[in-house]
């Protein structure tokens, strides 16, 4: 069997052979991970990136590949997480350039496709360094550039470009010392690897193997009395503890007298952390950054337009999560400069806050509210000489309130009355500013967000000129019933009519515990067709009572 043009239905089929593959081996490669700082989730965010790049190439049924790869790459772009994942985006991103508008691909064209892939991809990086994904893909594109000067068969061509990419992953090590001290590869080298093996499999008509090189993997990770890769790292040796990613959407009125310049942009957030990598276009520009503090390089992204997919993770609270070390972990008795408390019911919620920052998440809420004692010893647990309360509910402000006045500690109270106002003034917290200035600019940023809730009604009722039947469902914005329907998508449907205006730019979806995943995407659906210009979050907040709870900016 010999290919000798490769056209948009092939390589669709190799996109999804390959996000397959990535997601079986995803937690082996998870386990790998070492550098640059111990993200452990090397394997996740590559198989989470592939997969949203896939799920774009299942809605375009084209035989041009030009198309199919464009496609590809804007999936891959919009869905990347992490450094790694940020990465493949930017190797196929170039990948895609690379075709220049090609119905079909010959095997000289693929091998000008995979190098155009890496120069993109290293431009992208602001320090590249060697014995990473990067090597893998820049030695696999070398050896597809040579080998297409005599071969014509695509097969053929794919298989020395992944023979190349296993050997150059198997020289990792030498490349870089701290792969060769703890025993394993470079994970995501193991992810670009995993990727052209599924691509090559799509290729040949073959099934998928069930793992990577399951032996010589299992024999190099967890090579010291079955330690993961990240037992090899002290905590003390993050530089930079907030592994932070977002995405700035352009805004003309901001952009017209603050043009955006990628470079510059990158220059000035290298100030500010390391492992970063900022890839954009004409709409979005987005950023992985190690920093240590956060609110600094979402403010220099907040000048050029609205803040869209923020996550940031405490490094240094996933460490010494994963290897266990109590010794590192700071003595009982040391108070940490800053702590965040914060309720919410519902694990997604808690979850969410969690990743955002903060240190306690008490469980209550709407019928279950927190009382003064249950605060304090939160506060308490939270062992720090600074703590903020966010309520984010008002029947709870008074209770905190009570609290801060019983602690020894400097505690003050950002008033919040809703989760979305809890979270707005979470991403605005600053911890080089003193707790005054920072209750100020919290409550400020919660000031700007606006809250929908979808809940039932428990009885027959009216109010505000509307009647409410005992089950129907009922919309609130700002707490007040705006909505009222026996159906709740239509109730739904109604709040955000009511809730979302012209000048409004995001909407985030919190998914309660009552509803299933296929109505998230209806909506979903709907918001996209009903307010073009919105960009879309979803997290699944597994929250009681309320089925939806938005957040509109």
């Amino acid at each position: 069997m010999t290919v000798q043009k490769l056209d948009g239905i092939t390589f669709s089929q190799m996109v999804l052979s390959g996000a397959h593959h990535l997601t079986n081996n995803a937690k082996k490669i998870d386990a790998l991970n070492v550098f640059p700082v111990p993200d452990g989730d090397t394997g996740t965010n590559m198989n989470l990136s592939m997969t949203s790049g896939a799920n774009e190439v299942k809605k375009i049924k084209s035989e041009n590949i030009s198309e199919v790869a464009q496609s590809f790459s804007k999936g891959l772009l919009m869905g990347a997480r992490g450094n790694s994942g940020v990465i493949l985006s930017q190797i196929f991103r170039g990948f895609a350039k690379g075709m220049d508008k090609k119905q079909s691909l010959t095997a000289k064209d693929l091998a000008t496709a995979f190098d155009s892939g890496v120069q993109t991809a290293y431009k992208a990086v602001m320090k590249p360094v060697e014995g990473t994904i990067l090597t893998v893909a820049k030695d696999a594109a070398k050896e597809a550039v040579e080998v297409s000067k005599a071969e014509k068969d695509i097969i053929v061509l794919m298989e020395k470009v992944l023979a190349e990419a296993k050997a150059s992953l198997k020289r990792t090590p030498d490349l870089l010392p701290v792969l060769k001290e703890v025993g394993v590869v470079d994970s995501g080298g193991q992810g670009l690897v995993t990727v052209y093996e599924g691509f090559l499999a799509a290729l040949k008509g073959e099934e998928l193997p069930e793992s990577v090189d399951t032996v010589e993997m299992e024999e190099m990770v967890n090579a010291e009395h079955h330690k993961s890769a990240q037992d090899f790292m002290d905590t003390s040796e993050i530089e930079f503890g907030y592994c932070t990613e977002f995405m700035v959407k352009f805004e003309e009125e901001k952009t017209k007298e603050n043009p955006f310049d990628e470079e510059a942009f990158r220059n000035e957030l290298s100030e500010h952390g390391d492992s970063l990598l900022v890839v954009s276009d004409d709409e979005i520009v987005k950023v992985h950054v190690h920093a240590e503090y956060p609110g600094d390089v979402l403010s220099i992204g907040q000048r050029f337009g609205s803040l869209i997919n923020m996550k940031i993770e405490n490094m240094r609270e996933q460490h010494t999560a994963i290897v266990g070390d109590k010794e590192k972990a700071p003595a009982p008795n040391e108070k940490v400069p800053y702590a965040i408390v914060t309720v919410a019911m519902g694990s997604g919620l808690k979850t969410l806050f969690e990743s955002l920052g903060a240190s306690v998440v008490i469980e209550g809420g709407q019928t279950m509210n927190p009382s003064t004692q249950d605060i304090a010893e939160a506060v308490q647990k939270a062992n720090a000489k600074n703590v903020l309360i966010l309520p984010n509910n008002k029947n709870i402000i008074m209770a905190a309130e009570q609290a801060a006045e019983l602690s020894e500690e400097n505690v003050a109270v950002v008033p919040t009355k809703t989760i979305p106002q809890g979270i707005s003034a979470l991403l605005a917290f600053h911890p080089e500013e003193n707790i005054s200035a920072n209750k100020n600019t919290m409550e400020e940023a919660s000031s700007q967000v606006k809250t929908g809730q979808v809940t039932y009604a428990v009885r027959d009722t009216q109010i505000d000129g509307i009647t409410i039947e005992n089950g129907n469902f009922m919309g609130l914005a700002d707490g007040k019933i705006v909505a009222t329907h026996q159906d709740k998508a239509e109730a739904v449907k109604l709040l955000l009519n009511e809730l979302i205006t012209e000048d409004d730019e995001i909407l985030t979806i919190l998914q309660g515990e009552d509803v299933s995943d296929k109505e998230v995407e209806e909506l979903v659906a709907y918001v996209e067709d009903t307010f073009e210009d919105v960009e879309i979050e979803v997290h699944n907040g597994n929250q009681p009572i309320y089925s939806y709870i938005f957040s509109v900016e």
